[in-house]
């Protein structure tokens, strides 16, 4: 499991999400995911192209994070890629009615700018 981000802009932050998002990769790394999601300062990009594998716990992490970063008045959106099991996932348990979900990486940014 790894986490890393790129400040893309001075709005603008991709946090890019690669392995197992599953109860031990989720705990691995929430603490950082939420403190890199808690930016004030930035629009969010997650960037779930890499992920293998999405459980509950992983969506569970999405929305908590989504819902603070819209609390504080700003916006985090899903980049998937051509990731089709993460994206019929995502699909299949409604987050898309939740939290933007995009397949083409420029396509996110704009959304999360929005």
């Amino acid at each position: 499991m790894s986490i890393e981000f790129t400040d893309v802009s001075d709005t603008l932050r991709r946090i890019v999400i690669t392995g197992r998002l599953d109860v031990p990769g989720t705990d691995a790394i929430s603490t950082r995911f939420a403190a890199l999601a808690a930016s004030s300062e930035h629009r969010i990009v997650v960037d779930l192209s890499g992920v293998e594998f999405l459980a509950s716990m992983g969506i569970r992490a999405l929305v908590i994070n989504a819902k603070a970063q819209q609390q504080r008045g700003g916006r985090l959106v899903l980049f998937v890629g051509q990731n089709d099991a993460v994206g019929k996932v995502l699909d299949a348990t409604g987050i898309p009615q939740m939290i933007p979900v995009f397949h083409e990486l420029a396509d996110a940014e704009r959304g999360a700018l929005a």
